[in-house]
């Protein structure tokens, strides 16, 4: 591990501050929408930065285990996408049939 220099540490600290404001971000675009699948974007987008986060925490405290809660978290996050995007598809798929039932 690379020594951790002021400007390092000072470095650290601004990327930390940066993606907590893209969290920000993704937490504002996920409460307005106005489409579910805005939604679903910032959900993958807040899930993707803490990951990112964890990383650099994980660095920055010299604490290794925080890598392994990192990877988890990435996978538990693509199976939230990957289970938000099929009942997107479902819904979907239930409003075209209703769509063409109702003539």
């Amino acid at each position: 591990m690379i020594e951790m220099t002021e400007g390092l540490r000072q470095f650290l600290i601004g990327v930390i501050i940066l993606h907590s404001l893209c969290m920000l971000a993704g937490m504002i675009r996920a409460a307005i929408g106005p489409r579910f699948t805005d939604r679903v974007v910032a959900v993958n987008l807040i899930g993707t930065v803490a990951v990112l986060i964890l990383c650099v925490l994980s660095y920055f405290l010299g604490a290794g285990y925080l890598v392994d809660v990192a990877i988890l978290y990435a996978l538990l996050n693509v199976a939230a996408v990957v289970v938000l995007c099929r009942i997107a598809r479902v819904n979907h798929m239930e409003k075209a049939r209703r769509k063409e039932e109702k003539p």
